[in-house]
């Protein structure tokens, strides 16, 4: 029996009509199945996600963000199906899901092994961990006032800067806020990260791209203001002078399924460069 979970974003397939149509194309290409839905990822983290052969996501990029997240640990292939704007992360549209699924089916697939990270807040004698897939953001609240971070990595000092936040990003994360903030475009298969910071008050600070390997710690120093920590734009927390900000390697990667026509610098060229470029009033 094939067991797949379905992860729905109930913003997106607000009338359930994609789903019914998935659900169809699954019945129909497979003689012994097993469904199991999820709505908004609630659920995804139980032990039994453990045992499913892959999940299907509905939604957008976040949609994807939110179920890596969940399934961290299980090692459970996600196959995404774009219903949002970009789709930079989503394997297939939902109209190719009846070739995807025989695609599948016939092996004609891989599985790609995309880095995750993992952010400890040490406060006290507490921690709190996230793991994450995107980046996780450090960030002033509304006043204008700019904050001074410090940084170190592998318990050696790295820098002191003043400026809007900072952004410890994955290769899979390095097309999205880091992008925007200045970030290079990382391949999304390598074991790397990059620190970008967030409107430095500084010509020489620019990215550092390091290995996965490497420990990051962040302190707030001298603030008065608050400042928030985003894990992959999802989760906010507030992050006091006190705070440590760890990052490190997860030990288990996110596992996307692509199809063996898949070409990453095809989704790149049409999804961040062309668009970049309409965007600017480029045609071109």
């Amino acid at each position: 029996m094939v067991h797949i979970g379905v992860n729905i974003n109930s913003s997106k397939d607000k009338d359930g009509k994609v789903f019914e149509k998935i659900k169809t194309i699954l019945y129909e290409k497979y003689e012994d199945i097993k469904l199991t839905v999820f709505n908004d990822s609630f659920g995804l983290d139980k032990l039994e996600s453990k045992d499913l052969d892959m999940v299907i996501t509905l939604g957008g990029d976040g949609t994807i963000l939110s179920t890596a997240r969940q399934l961290a640990g299980y090692q459970v292939p996600i196959l995404g199906v774009n219903l949002g704007n970009l789709g930079f992360l989503s394997s297939i549209e939902p109209s190719e899901l009846s070739y995807a699924i025989d695609a599948i089916i016939k092996g004609d697939y891989y599985v790609e092994d995309r880095l995750m990270l993992k952010c400890t807040i040490v406060s006290g004698d507490s921690n709190k961990e996230y793991n994450f897939l995107n980046d996780i953001v450090l960030s002033k609240g509304t006043l204008a006032r700019i904050v001074k971070y410090n940084v170190n990595i592998d318990k050696h000092f790295y820098t002191d800067f003043n400026g809007d936040g900072i952004i410890i990003s994955t290769p899979t994360g390095s097309t999205a806020y880091s992008l925007s903030a200045g970030g290079p475009i990382i391949y999304p298969t390598l074991d790397m990260l990059s620190i970008t910071p967030i409107c430095p008050h500084s010509l020489g600070m620019r990215t550092i791209v390091i290995g996965a390997n490497s420990e990051v710690e962040v302190n707030i120093k001298s603030t008065d203001q608050n400042v928030f920590l985003t894990v992959d734009g999802q989760e906010s927390i507030q992050i006091t002078k006190q705070d440590k900000v760890i990052v490190n390697e997860y030990p288990y990667k996110c596992k996307l399924i692509k199809l063996n026509n898949y070409s990453y610098f095809d989704v790149l060229r049409k999804k961040i460069v062309q668009r970049t470029k309409e965007c600017e009033g480029d045609e071109g």
